[in-house]
């Protein structure tokens, strides 16, 4: 056999190889970690997905939810788990960008480092609620109370370090007030004291206070997020209502423990897509307060790293510590 024929054959072979791989994974049912308990906002995005990626790959994409330590336990969980394509992580904001911040001691590793990213999934902005018998329609009302008895108005937050509750911090900052923050043990006890006015506001994730919103027991009075948002059309973003420069949202997508082979990244990012690109899915999305938000590995990588320095600099301004 010539030279050139063989190494046409070795090729031959290794593409086939490459294309036997690809279709053949998966070959068994994948575990999805989801860093917090059933029955919340983000279990419901991560079931959503695990649903219909279960029907585009043909194999059973099991969640595993792994709540406590704000997302730190889950973290570590993913990242040690053999990284051969059968285990991925529901990556948020605040386990990828803000706990390596805020839990220096406990958080062992790097997420940044930990992780190859399969794409983005999801993407929800953050809403300004306050209960229904509230003497404040929008955004102005809030910061001219604010600025009449500063110190007085109250913000809630799941938690110290939170998504939530830096948002109510980047929201003190951009329009020079001051406001007292109360943190609480997850959003429940929260939305509960703020429709009996214990607290004055809060900056929810949209899932979370969507069913709220619905009920009358909770009023929308702005969007994080640049644009409005699908669930909620005629609620103006934080922007319109005075304050230009602020936006700010939270995502959820998919990662991989580091060195997961190509042809499950490939396959998991191609899965991922057709999902993201099905009406019904989209539709989904959006009745929960959310909506799709595919990108590509390398899209995904840029926004991690642009986060981490958004969300690590407001940690060290706001003073929020964990451990």
């Amino acid at each position: 056999m010539s030279l050139n024929r063989r190494r046409f054959w070795v090729a031959a072979a290794a593409l086939m190889a490459a294309s036997t791989a690809f279709a053949a994974y998966p070959e068994k049912p994948i575990t999805m970690i989801v860093p917090f308990p059933a029955g919340g906002p983000t279990d419901a995005l991560a079931r959503l997905l695990a649903l219909n990626l279960s029907q585009e790959l043909g194999q059973t994409v099991i969640v595993d939810n792994r709540g406590g330590a704000g997302g730190v336990i889950a973290t570590q969980t993913a990242a040690s788990s053999k990284a051969d394509g059968y285990t991925v992580f529901f990556a948020t904001t605040g386990t990828m960008t803000i706990n390596p911040a805020l839990y220096k001691t406990s958080l062992k590793l790097d997420p940044l480092k930990a992780f190859d990213p399969v794409g983005t999934a999801v993407l929800a902005s953050s809403v300004l609620v306050v209960s229904k018998g509230a003497p404040y329609s929008g955004v102005r009302d809030i910061i001219s109370a604010a600025k009449a008895k500063p110190g007085k108005l109250t913000f809630a937050s799941s938690g110290n370090g939170g998504v939530i509750h830096l948002m109510g911090e980047l929201f003190k900052d951009a329009a020079g007030i001051k406001i007292g923050h109360i943190p609480y043990k997850g959003s429940a006890p929260a939305i509960t004291d703020l429709i009996t006015e214990r607290v004055t506001m809060m900056f929810d994730v949209t899932p979370g206070s969507m069913p709220f919103i619905a009920s009358g027991k909770l009023k929308a009075l702005a969007v994080t997020t640049r644009r409005r948002i699908p669930a909620l059309p005629d609620v103006p973003t934080v922007a319109e209502s005075g304050l230009p420069q602020f936006e700010a949202s939270s995502w959820f997508g998919l990662v991989a423990p580091k060195g997961t082979p190509s042809n499950a990244m490939e396959r998991l990012h191609a899965g991922l897509q057709k999902v993201l690109g099905n009406g019904d899915v989209q539709k989904q999305l959006v009745a929960l307060g959310a909506e799709a938000y595919p990108g590509s590995p390398a899209d995904f990588s840029k926004l991690l790293w642009e986060d981490t320095a958004k969300w690590t600099a407001l940690v060290k301004s706001s003073g929020a510590t964990i451990d």
